[in-house]
């Protein structure tokens, strides 16, 4: 048997802030009203209590020292002092004087003792009061239909006479007023709940808006246009969530524009050499000696595909923040290292002439990628034994300290208009660099690329300068600290080591 879980109804953001705002206020204005209510009524109780007490004590000390107003002497009898003293008296509200003298009240004065008058036997008088006046306790509390009823009894003792004077302070009018109030406030507290839920709601829907704008756009976001962004407003933390989206919609679309750069880039590079390797496939001779010379066409095209595919994605990852792995690298040691690669790329009269020394932050075999690369090319457009001389070096130009690698062919030269974008992909110039046969200098035009891209990646640029008749000079330009020597020896630091190396075999 399939048991189905109940699944409450979806309810939107804003409307459960709003509700949630809705039940915390109406909690929090139970609980003061409840608390407010709570200590109204014991203020009642204890302003009550007060009054009969202080009553009490007027009446013990009227006793002790009142005279007879019409013979200024003392009181005959008790009955005398009794309606004498309430005759005196103002009385709060709520309260209530009655005298009674051998079970009949000689005299009552009050809210409670509206129908009682001077011989009304004490059988005759309200429940409350009848219960009072019978009552062997000298104070306390009666729960009345119109509420509680604060009273005191004091026996008094005049020569042989015993008379009772009850005193009593009724809450209800206290009550009632409080009822009134609480009334009063649960309508003020009903309005401000509904003023409440009008506000919440508005400032919910303020507060959410910047989280349906990243949902608009994530909606209106597809795999062909990345280039929506989400509005930011403020420094709040819904802006920087909105920052953080955008943020990553930007690596989104890094990450897209290099896949869709690359995918265009092998699908226009690798249309040229698949057409060639299918024609003459289809057009494969019987005869050996054709169809050998097809398959070495056919391998060093599929050689050059494969030489574009790897220069793509180079150029790929170079677009990825770990494309370099910088470390502290001795320059000297470097410069050595690459000066002994480059002997085998060509027969020419390579001359190592500078040497940078000290220790610097970079990718060592990133760094050996891109000066292989400026080598490579210029073989490809140098002849057997032209010289080409190259160095490392340590300079102050105006961004600052610099790491410089440079190399200087015999070649023809670059032009001006080639120099202007010659570090672009697939631009190979438009003849100005010629002399060597096409097919030394056939490829795709991306190894300048890539040197361009491994100097950006270590913060630095690219450059070339050529002079016409003395050939190019390619280089790649780096930030770098110059070491201090200045402290320990007190001269100047020597950073470059100039050298007269002979042309190599």
């Amino acid at each position: 048997m399939t048991r189905r879980r109940f699944r409450f109804p979806t309810l939107s953001a804003r409307l459960r802030i709003t509700g949630w705002i809705l039940l915390t206020t109406a909690v929090a204005l139970v609980a003061v009203s409840t608390t407010a209510r709570s200590i109204s009524q014991l203020e009642i109780a204890q302003s009550a209590n007060e009054a009969v007490t202080q009553e009490t004590q007027e009446f013990v000390r009227f006793a002790e020292t009142g005279s007879n107003p019409r013979t200024g002497g003392p009181f005959e009898t008790v009955a005398d002092l009794l309606r004498q003293y309430i005759h005196r008296q103002s009385l709060t509200t709520g309260e209530s004087l009655v005298a009674i003298v051998d079970d009949t009240v000689v005299s009552a004065e009050g809210a409670s003792t509206a129908s009682v008058e001077a011989g009304t036997p004490v059988s005759a008088l309200s429940p409350p009061l009848r219960e009072v006046a019978n009552a062997s306790a000298t104070s306390g509390i009666t729960a009345t239909s119109d509420g509680a009823l604060h009273w005191a009894r004091i026996e008094v003792t005049f020569g042989a006479q015993n008379a009772t004077l009850v005193i009593t302070q009724a809450t209800d009018q206290a009550v009632a007023s409080l009822q009134r109030s609480t009334l009063a406030m649960a309508w003020v507290g009903l309005a401000g709940l509904v003023l409440t839920c009008g506000i919440a709601w508005l400032v919910a829907g303020q507060i959410l808006k910047p989280i349906r704008q990243v949902q608009r756009v994530a909606q209106d976001i597809s795999t062909k246009d990345l280039s929506g962004r989400v509005p930011v407003n403020g420094n709040d933390d819904i802006a920087a969530v909105a920052t953080t989206f955008n943020l990553m919609l930007d690596r989104l679309q890094a990450i897209h524009d290099t896949q869709q750069r690359f995918v265009d880039d092998a699908g226009h590079e690798l249309r040229t050499p698949i057409t060639i390797v299918r024609g003459h496939l289809e057009l494969l001779s019987e005869d050996p000696a054709e169809r050998a010379a097809t398959l070495r066409l056919v391998d060093s095209e599929l050689a050059r595909m494969g030489r574009i595919v790897s220069d793509l994605l180079v150029l790929a990852r170079s677009e990825q923040p770990n494309f370099v792995n910088p470390a502290e690298v001795e320059l000297t040691e470097l410069m050595l290292d690459i000066e002994a690669k480059v002997q085998v790329l060509g027969d020419r009269r390579w001359q190592l002439v500078q040497i940078a020394e000290g220790e610097q932050v970079l990718d060592a075999q990133r760094i050996t990628q891109a000066f292989l690369q400026l080598a490579t090319n210029a073989v490809q457009y140098t002849q057997p034994g032209d010289k080409i001389r190259m160095g490392s070096s340590l300079e102050v130009d105006d961004c600052g300290q610099i790491l410089r690698f440079w190399i200087h062919d015999s070649g023809p030269g670059v032009s001006q208009a080639d120099a202007a974008h010659i570090f672009e992909r697939f631009e190979r110039g438009d003849g100005h660099r010629s002399g060597t046969s096409p097919h030394e200098r056939a490829g795709a035009g991306l190894g300048l690329a890539i040197v361009r891209a491994i100097a950006h990646a270590h913060g630095g640029s690219a450059w070339v300068s050529s002079t016409k008749g003395d050939g190019a000079r390619f280089g790649i330009d780096l930030p770098a600290e110059f070491p201090d020597r200045s402290e320990s020896s007190g001269e100047e630091p020597a950073t470059t080591i100039p050298l007269h190396v002979l042309p190599s075999a």
